[in-house]
């Protein structure tokens, strides 16, 4: 997963409250942060108790992105990105705990979320007006700054010891953003909330009046529409990794924006579209980027490997899913 995230997924709620439907208090909130487009939509007939809700979801969010974003020059991680190769950074124990979490993706994945890539997204850039191939021996020389394993962590500092070496967040960043504020919905007594970052996706509960939240699933072959709905109900996380949308093409061939650790190169399995249902939105985001590296048939393993998660992955000439995946399809 990269920093931005793969806008794959479109939510929405089927006959949605409307001014007609006065009894259902369904309110909606929409905000730009983390670099994408951000919905939350609830279910609470309290104003005091909405405008209190949104007003920490704001603040958190806002919080998040200025200490973590590498967009950011004064962030943390800017900071951290700054000093590699010459000095040890402090950091605060939200910090630490977030450089733990980083510790168990880059477990759980085998390797393959690693927040040291940004010199290889660098490399990449699919977003350049004229984008260019890099050399093989310019992969090489990012690809020898990547690692996770080689970042120095002791209380309360961390120091990557290479000159160029680089955090970011972006791979499970958004992800965990959509978790913290389902949350914190929970904490202020909300019980029915979908919270949309990117179309990363987190439900709790349902909408008023409606049996669940329904969820898109745009088709890789023809983007803006729907292949599918998904029916999301109780507690659950959705998220979608493609390369259809993020990638450049030179001579005929499309590089991706999704890369592989392994190689430093843009992922060239033939997969299209991962999308994972799992019991949160950085569970199904790990899962689903994770999974598409890794290719149909052993992603669809992986998914597996893990209880009460399932997946689809589409490719260019086929489509596989978890036995009970369609379980959640309604349409």
């Amino acid at each position: 997963m990269v920093s931005l995230g793969f806008m794959t997924l479109v939510a929405h709620v089927y006959g949605a409250p409307t001014a007609a439907t006065p009894h259902c208090p369904l309110r909606r909130m929409t905000f730009g942060a983390l670099g994408t487009h951000c919905e939350i939509q609830y279910d609470c007939d309290d104003a005091a108790r909405g405008a209190a809700f949104e007003q920490a979801a704001l603040g958190w969010v806002q919080a998040f992105e200025a200490k973590y974003s590498r967009f950011r020059p004064d962030s943390l991680v800017s900071r951290i990105n700054a000093a590699a190769g010459m000095s040890w950074v402090e950091i605060d124990a939200d910090a630490e705990r977030l450089l733990a979490l980083c510790d168990t993706l880059h477990f759980l994945t085998q390797g393959i979320l690693d927040p040291t890539m940004l010199p290889l997204i660098r490399l990449w850039n699919y977003k350049a007006e004229q984008p260019e191939l890099p050399s093989d021996a310019a992969v090489e020389a990012a690809h020898r700054l990547v690692g996770w394993m080689q970042v120095q962590r002791e209380p309360g500092r961390i120091f990557l010891p290479q000159p160029g070496m680089a955090l970011d967040f972006g791979g499970f960043g958004k992800e965990y953003a959509v978790d913290v504020v389902a949350q914190i919905a929970i904490d202020h007594g909300i019980t029915g909330v979908l919270v949309d970052f990117g179309h990363d996706l987190r439900g709790i509960g349902r909408p008023p009046d409606r049996p669940a939240w329904h969820i898109g699933l745009e088709d890789p072959q023809r983007p803006g529409t729907h292949s599918a709905s998904m029916a999301l109900t109780q507690n659950r996380g959705v998220a979608s990794s493609g390369d259809y949308l993020r990638r450049f093409v030179i001579g005929g061939r499309r590089y991706g924006h999704i890369l592989d650790p392994r190689t430093g190169r843009p992922v060239a399995n033939g997969c299209r579209q991962a999308t994972v249902i799992a019991g949160t939105c950085l569970h199904a985001g790990i899962l689903s980027t994770t999974a598409f590296i890794l290719g149909a048939t052993k992603g669809l393993e992986f998914i597996q490997s893990f209880p009460g998660a399932e997946g689809l992955i589409i490719t260019e000439s086929a489509r596989a899913q978890t036995r009970g995946f369609f379980n959640h399809v309604v349409s």
